[in-house]
């Protein structure tokens, strides 16, 4: 049974969320900006229109989501007095307790989710780094964690190019993960990958370390502004493998884009490299290829904004995006986070795509200094 400590936990976190979310303040902007789309002239300009009405949709979600939270902490408080008149069980006072801590702390780390690129989806690629099979079977042991916990989620998860290991996993690949707020999680994610196990590759049974690069980049749509020199493009074309059948080895429907990038602030120059091999049309190829490109342009000014911010905020702890972020020891039964000392001995778990609580300790410890 809760105590009446923890109920006026309850009572006071619910209060706190109206104030730094401003709710009132929202409730009033929703109302105006709601007045905007009753405009006879309105949907003339289908592209203002579609952000307005995404404005107001994301202001909804906000009062919506702090009204279910504070109706669940009024039950609560009713539940709790009930169960003095023996009107309600125990259990029963226990599991809305349970929920109503659940909404307050789905909407705690919503509230650190506040950049612009937050609540876009997510383009994910993996690299395999040097340890040849055992590195390989390691990154393809991270492209299904992320795709389980994509589908744990409710996302939508498209493989857009992976390439196959020599013998077994693969080399690279990249995931395209569509959902609201897809990328605000999964930045967390952004840094090397530590593997340590016993290897089924190696005949001596020899424990073995291997690593894995995780990039993960916002993938934007037409309404981010992004500058692309096509005169910096050149393509190629290959015929694609692995999953698809025969047909798909008969046509060069892969594509190879290659964008010679030049740094607008430092003046240095590099070759952005990516390949598509979504489809079998290799035109939609070519089209998802830009789309990939265009995120990566943006991140890279998302980016240098977080280097500015940083310089500016010098006393803040600082995160090394290209830092090893996270060892997973399967002998010890151990998954650790190093930026947030957040671990777990449910391996097993986490390799099935729950990684939800080392996003959510990530977000609370770094999320409202990347706000």
């Amino acid at each position: 049974m809760i105590t009446i400590e923890q109920l006026k936990e309850v009572k006071e976190r619910t209060e706190s969320l109206c104030r730094y979310l401003d709710i009132e303040g929202k409730k009033m902007q929703y109302e105006e900006e709601q007045i905007r789309t009753q405009d006879p002239g309105f949907w003339d300009d289908a592209k203002r229109a579609e952000a307005q009405m995404k404005l107001v949709k994301g202001l909804e979600k906000w009062i919506k989501g702090y009204e279910k939270v504070q109706t669940l902490a009024g039950e609560l408080e009713t539940a709790f007095d009930f169960y003095k008149e023996e009107l309600v069980t125990e259990q029963e006072v226990d599991e809305l307790y349970a929920r109503t801590m659940t909404a307050v702390e789905d909407l705690e780390l919503k509230n650190m989710l506040r950049r612009e690129e937050d609540p876009m989806d997510a383009v994910l690629k993996i690299n395999s780094g040097a340890g040849g099979t055992e590195a390989q079977d390691w990154a393809q042991m991270l492209m299904r964690m992320y795709m389980r916990w994509a589908e744990n989620n409710g996302y939508k998860c498209v493989v857009s190019n992976v390439q196959d290991g020599d013998d077994a996993g693969i080399k690279t690949c990249t995931l395209e993960i569509q959902g609201e707020y897809a990328y605000g999680y999964l930045k967390s994610e952004n840094g090397v990958h530590r593997l340590v196990r016993v290897s089924p590759y190696n005949a001596q049974g020899k424990r073995m370390t291997s690593f894995a690069s995780v990039f993960v980049t916002p993938l934007v749509d037409d309404s981010i502004e992004v500058n692309i020199e096509p005169a910096r493009i050149s393509w190629d074309t290959f015929r694609s493998s692995g999953a698809g059948g025969q047909n798909v080895n008969k046509v060069e429907s892969g594509v190879r884009l290659r964008y010679q990038y030049k740094d607008p602030y430092t003046g240095e120059e590099e070759e952005i490299l990516i390949e598509n091999t979504e489809t079998r049309d290799q035109p939609k190829n070519k089209e998802n290829a830009m789309r990939i490109l265009r995120s990566m342009l943006y991140d890279k000014e998302l980016q240098h904004r977080m280097a500015e911010q940083a310089k500016v905020e010098a006393g803040k702890k600082k995160i090394e995006w290209g830092s090893q972020i996270r060892s997973y020891v399967f002998d010890d039964r151990r998954v650790k986070d190093h930026r947030t000392n957040y671990q777990t001995s449910d391996v097993g778990g986490v390799m099935d795509g729950k990684i939800d609580a080392f996003i959510k300790a990530y977000l609370m410890e770094f999320g409202q200094q990347d706000a």
